[in-house]
């Protein structure tokens, strides 16, 4: 396939990727027939040669050989996977020892020390739950309410204006949960990198919309929570196809996940209308959401978050 066929403009027709889809599939065949052939005891008494029997024989000496090669082939190539998980597995300092790639054998990666640096900062945010009496934590709504609504005052932290937003109370605080500090960070971090694409679905100014919409800021935070396990970043190495491919991301740009989650968000939206969604499907338009990431994700041309199909919906 064409990088230009993968480098098009995702329309609202097409955001589920089943066209010019990329897609890698392997196949192994199985073994239809014993490749032990089957002996016979009977007229031992007759020891008169005959050439058919020994050829016979010598294609039963052949598969009997063939089959020890594959059973030792096999034996091999899960040793090889063995050892190499031990190693990949121990840490970076293996890791750095051996660099090397298994790409379809093993599911593990080689993380470089700057990757891994960058990880592990992430992972730090990560662990950072919303606290709403901590002051930097409640600048940090104020200062979303800011970026929303640049020419309207700041409400108190609780009032039911917060729900124009899209929380689902007047108090914001009580909405994060299994967010975490991070999805308000990124929400913040959306605003700023690409307000017309946040004013966009914050206002829900584009398409046929339904009577019960989903709420912006709430689905903002689910955003974040399912990035985090598609990425497989709880894990002390990314397992996952999505969740190694990201760690190459990341190397090259510490915002990688702040960026993913913005193309996430115009993502969900986008799938919202295509499949014209009510409040009760979120979950499935989520899931959704999550798929057509990750075959973007193992795309073998993406080098950056803005090489996703996806980040062309995005406007700044």
């Amino acid at each position: 396939m064409s990088t230009s066929n993968l480098r098009r403009r995702l329309h609202h027709g097409d955001v589920d990727g089943r066209k010019n889809e990329h897609v890698d599939i392997s196949s192994v065949e199985s073994l239809n027939e014993p490749l032990l052939g089957i002996s016979s005891d009977d007229n031992r008494g007759s020891e008169v040669y005959d050439p058919r029997r020994q050829d016979l024989w010598d294609d039963d000496r052949k598969k009997e050989q063939l089959h020890w090669s594959f059973l030792f082939s096999n034996l091999i190539a899960q040793w090889a996977q063995w050892l190499a998980n031990i190693i990949m597995s121990s840490g970076s300092v293996f890791g750095r020892l051996f660099p090397f790639s298994l790409d379809n054998q093993s599911n593990t990666a080689y993380i470089s020390p700057l990757q891994e640096e960058r990880l592990n900062t992430l992972r730090r945010r990560l662990q950072i739950p919303f606290d709403g009496s901590r002051i930097e934590h409640q600048d940090a709504l104020r200062q979303l309410w800011r970026l929303a609504y640049p020419t309207r005052e700041i409400p108190p932290l609780k009032s039911e204006l917060w729900k124009e937003m899209g929380w689902q109370g007047n108090d914001p605080s009580t909405d994060f949960r299994g967010g975490g500090y991070i999805s308000l960070e990124n929400l913040i971090f959306f605003a700023r990198n690409y307000p017309n694409s946040f004013q966009m679905l914050l206002n829900k100014v584009h398409g046929q919309r339904a009577d019960w919409e989903y709420p912006f800021a709430v689905a903002g935070i689910n955003i974040s929570f399912m990035l985090i396990q598609m990425l497989d970043l709880q894990s002390s190495v990314p397992s996952s196809k999505s969740g190694i491919r990201f760690v190459e991301l990341l190397g090259r740009d510490e915002n990688a996940f702040d960026h993913l989650y913005c193309v996430a968000f115009r993502l969900l939206d986008a799938q919202w209308l295509v499949k014209r969604a009510s409040y009760m499907e979120f979950n499935e338009v989520l899931k959704a959401t999550r798929t057509q990431l990750e075959r973007e994700l193992v795309l073998e041309d993406v080098l950056a978050v803005k090489d996703l199909p996806s980040y062309t919906m995005l406007d700044n």
